[in-house]
């Protein structure tokens, strides 16, 4: 059974690194999971930094869940065990989503605010993007590699190679991208 990590808003919000996760995902080499709040979370600042609109947004949000049908955890859970969380307030929702998910793991840029101390006990652990794409790369180099290989071919305006998907990763995920183009070159 393939590993379940819930996707922080932190992770969804930079494009290059959203489209490899979720490439990646649909080559089954992990389970998705999120909430409508860190969809909402996710998208808001995209709208804020005026790098989408509300139906490019919206779009999204629609492409995601119909790609991932099973990816939302019901809210109703997450409120529910939300106030037993005991990290960073404003992220406890992202903590009950990945317990009500039963997710193993929650990808995000913002490790401080799952501290281990209360991960560990829920059998949770926060992890870096970078970490979880190197580690999904241990399992399977050629199945990551052909997602990032879709994902350039995808990407048409302006036209990108490999490489340039690279580039634009190593500014988050420097570790993962210097692996891949390692393993390409």
């Amino acid at each position: 059974m393939a590993l379940t990590a819930v996707l922080d808003a932190s992770v969804l919000y930079p494009l290059p690194l959203r489209d490899t996760l979720l490439r990646i995902a649909v080559a089954d080499l992990y389970s998705p999971l999120w909430s409508e709040r860190i969809l909402h979370e996710a998208t808001r600042n995209l709208i804020a930094d005026g790098r989408s609109n509300e139906s490019q947004a919206q779009r999204l949000i629609d492409s995601m869940q119909d790609t991932f049908d099973a990816a939302t955890v019901p809210a109703t859970e997450i409120e529910r065990l939300e106030p037993e969380m005991d990290n960073e307030p404003k992220d406890r929702h992202v903590l009950a989503a990945a317990v009500a998910g039963a997710a193993e793991a929650v990808v995000t840029l913002n490790l401080r605010d799952f501290p281990r101390s209360v991960c560990e006990p829920l059998s949770i652990e926060a992890i870096h993007p970078d970490e979880f794409l190197l580690r999904l790369h241990r399992l399977d180099p050629a199945a990551v590699q052909a997602a990032l290989v879709r994902q350039a071919a995808a990407l048409t305006r302006p036209p990108l190679t490999v490489f340039d998907v690279l580039d634009r990763l190593a500014a988050t995920v420097p570790e993962f991208a210097t692996t891949l183009r390692e393993g390409l070159a």
